[in-house]
């Protein structure tokens, strides 16, 4: 019995899980860049705990490295920061540079709502 609730409780997991994967914004940043720093004191301790950081989790990339494997960029990035919204690994849209912390969230909503009509549905009350 307690085996078939666990495995019941997976199943109704799991679709949420992969929801959760099918879209990320990764961070392209490098040591010594003060917007990059910037954002990393004005929002990235709140961007988890947002609409936008549990829709699209945060993934860093330096620069400086080879690119991931499992990412596909429309260009390769340059400048630093560069937010690139992902869906499955590909590029939906990208914001570089970090104009503020008031900037970033309505830019990061426009990228969001122009990616996915189900971003638009799930925050259209607030």
């Amino acid at each position: 019995m307690v085996a078939l609730l666990a495995a019941v409780l997976l199943l109704v997991a799991l679709p949420r899980a992969s929801a959760a994967q099918d879209w990320q914004l990764v961070l392209i940043e490098q040591h010594g860049c003060v917007y990059c720093a910037r954002w990393n004191r004005d929002v990235a301790p709140e961007y988890p705990l947002t609409p936008e950081g549990q829709f699209a989790p945060l993934r860093r990339v330096d620069l400086g490295q080879p690119l991931p494997d499992d990412l596909t960029f429309d260009t390769r990035p340059v400048y630093t920061p560069t937010f690139v919204l992902m869906r499955h690994g590909t590029e939906i849209s990208r914001l570089e540079g970090y104009p503020g912390e008031d900037f970033f969230w309505g830019l990061l909503g426009r990228m969001l709502d122009r990616a996915d009509a189900a971003w638009m549905t799930r925050n259209a009350d607030g």
